[in-house]
């Protein structure tokens, strides 16, 4: 048999999904596990939103449409963009897609040639590398602190651009950290962006997610219209992660080449996840608002829980729904059964194992010093994992 797909095979499995799949294969086996793994809003879908997707069926709203997607759902997205992120595009220019996972795959595939290096801050969401890699650039990892706010500086991301460097892939809000990028900052960055005459793709998919700060979109900015991709979608503002419904939203140029991609590759994703983000553009934010309320109250029970058993606390969040958690005090010491712990992976193992909690380790994101904790799961559900978080670390020698 001939060679399978070198760059395919070359990629990494997102470890994110591996463990969310373990987890709930342990569940289905009738073993006792919390998971705090998955990104997933343990709200409904809803209601307006499900009564535009069941009206979309029963009114034969099923046929083919455009592969960009349906006008009347990218016209609403482009007058979402112009009142609540001040950003000015034509329906053209949007293309709804079968997720934001989708819609970055789109961008990387629009913009990246053999060897074209695209700039990451690291920590960093774990499919953003794989995808830059199975397209035949480079991703090339800038590592931030924590005392900067996981946060990349506009000097490091001078440093790091070459004459190969094609774009940035910047995640405001951030996944695993809950970095938020305030006006300013993004304005010193945009400086550097604009001059190094490289892209943007600004995945900004926790948008309404944030506690202790205004967000605002990098495209927002002077001269980053031209050269930005805006990522976004419903999965987590609307509580529609198995929908599989977002958007780019991109130059004129860029969204041509990303609409024949689609064209080619998936059409237009499904009629009834686009009216049912129709659905959601057209009702009020009363359930994002109450959300972004539960999600705070979670953040904060999280924080004072963790500094119990923790010797370096963990940073506040300031958007998105994920704790990420410094562990690296805890490496060399040794499991009752005796095997050493030496990093994120092998803590994270120890603690499913012994203690039935799923969380991701902070390797998968680029950062091996820490673990990720969702908190968009119930209060019950966040006590127990807490429980079980500390209980395994004390039992830690």
């Amino acid at each position: 048999m001939k060679d399978l797909s070198t760059r395919t095979l070359n990629i990494a499995a997102s470890l994110t999904v591996a463990i969310d799949t373990l987890a709930k294969q342990m569940i289905a086996d009738g073993k006792d596990v919390v998971s705090l793994g998955a990104g997933e809003p343990d709200f409904p879908t809803p209601t307006p939103i499900q009564d535009a997707a069941v009206n979309a069926i029963r009114e034969g709203k099923t046929r083919y449409t455009a592969p960009v997607g349906i006008l009347e759902v990218r016209k609403a997205v482009a007058e979402k963009l112009k009142v609540e992120n001040g950003l000015d595009y034509k329906p053209e220019q949007i293309i709804m897609t079968s997720g934001a996972k989708h819609a970055v795959f789109n961008s990387l595939a629009a913009l990246v040639n053999e060897g074209d290096e695209v700039i990451i801050p690291a920590p960093y969401w774990v499919t953003y590398p794989e995808l830059v890699k199975w397209l035949g650039g480079k991703p090339v990892i800038v590592n931030t602190k924590i005392e900067d706010g996981f946060k990349i500086k506009p000097e490091a991301l001078k440093a790091a651009i070459t004459a190969k460097t094609k774009a940035i892939l910047l995640n405001n809000p951030c996944n695993p950290t809950g970095a938020v990028y305030s006006k300013a900052e993004l304005e010193a960055l945009s400086k550097v962006i604009v001059e190094g005459d490289i892209y943007c793709i600004s995945d900004e998919v926790y948008e309404y997610f944030t506690y202790d700060t205004e967000f605002c979109s990098a495209a927002a900015l002077p001269g980053m219209a031209e050269r930005t991709i805006v990522i976004n979608g419903f999965s987590k503002s609307h509580c529609m992660t198995g929908w599989r419904i977002g958007y780019d939203a991109a130059p004129a140029e860029i969204a041509k080449i990303i609409g024949k991609i689609q064209g080619q590759a998936t059409h237009h994703p499904s009629n009834v996840a686009q009216y049912a983000a129709l659905g959601a553009l057209q009702m009020d934010k009363s359930n994002v608002h109450a959300m972004q309320a539960a999600f705070r109250k979670r953040r904060d029970y999280m924080l004072k829980r963790t500094a119990e058993i923790l010797p370096e606390p963990c940073r506040a969040p300031e958007g998105a729904f994920y704790l990420f958690a410094p562990v690296k005090s805890f490496y060399g010491k040794k499991t009752p059964e005796g095997k050493t712990i030496n990093g994120s992976i092998e803590l994270c193992e120890y603690l499913l194992q012994s203690q039935g909690l799923a969380i991701v380790p902070g390797a998968a994101f680029g950062d091996d010093s820490c673990v990720r904790f969702s908190y968009a799961a119930s209060d019950e559900t966040l006590q127990k994992a807490c429980d079980r978080f500390i209980g395994g670390l004390k039992e830690l020698n």
